[in-house]
């Protein structure tokens, strides 16, 4: 059975949190590992969104963080899925923290992260085919392949 395809954009997602007093350690700055769950809703939303089932974090590529987010900064975070296989999806994130005083908006962090979708059993379940359209969808499709490839070869090691 093949599943018709659909665009990044009917799944692309923005969320956006004030840091609060919890989310930090003592000198103030937001905890990565607050971060790094804020970036997994994200794109887990963009996931699900996209194939319509239930989807669970495969794995996390890396988490580069850029600059330091501080408590009263309003977090958003912008997840879109880049590339998809037969059962599993990469969804990138890209995490802007704004001085809500100033305005200041810093691009934060970046993450990719690999969503599996299953079935009503708990089993891998097929996921639609993405459909870049943009020069930067297409652009992050190809990278997504490239980050594909060298996973399965990370996972030939192993």
């Amino acid at each position: 059975m093949r599943l018709e395809g659909k665009t990044v954009s009917e799944s692309k997602v923005s969320l956006a949190q004030i840091m609060l007093p919890e989310d930090t350690n003592p000198a103030g700055n937001v905890h990565g590992g607050t971060i790094m769950k804020l970036v997994d809703n994200a794109a887990y939303v963009a996931a699900s969104r996209h194939c319509r089932r239930t989807v669970v974090t495969a794995s996390m590529d890396s988490m580069d963080f850029h600059s330091p987010v501080y408590l009263g900064d309003l977090l958003f975070l912008k997840a879109s899925v880049n590339m998809t296989g037969r059962t599993s999806m990469e969804v990138g994130v890209r995490v802007e923290s704004e001085d809500t005083l100033t305005g200041e908006v810093r691009h934060t962090g970046s993450a990719y992260l690999t969503f599996v979708a299953l079935d009503h059993r708990g089993r891998p379940a097929p996921v639609p085919p993405i459909i870049p359209v943009t020069i930067e969808e297409k652009r992050r499709y190809r990278q997504a392949c490239e980050r594909a490839a060298l996973r399965k070869q990370t996972r030939r090691k192993d």
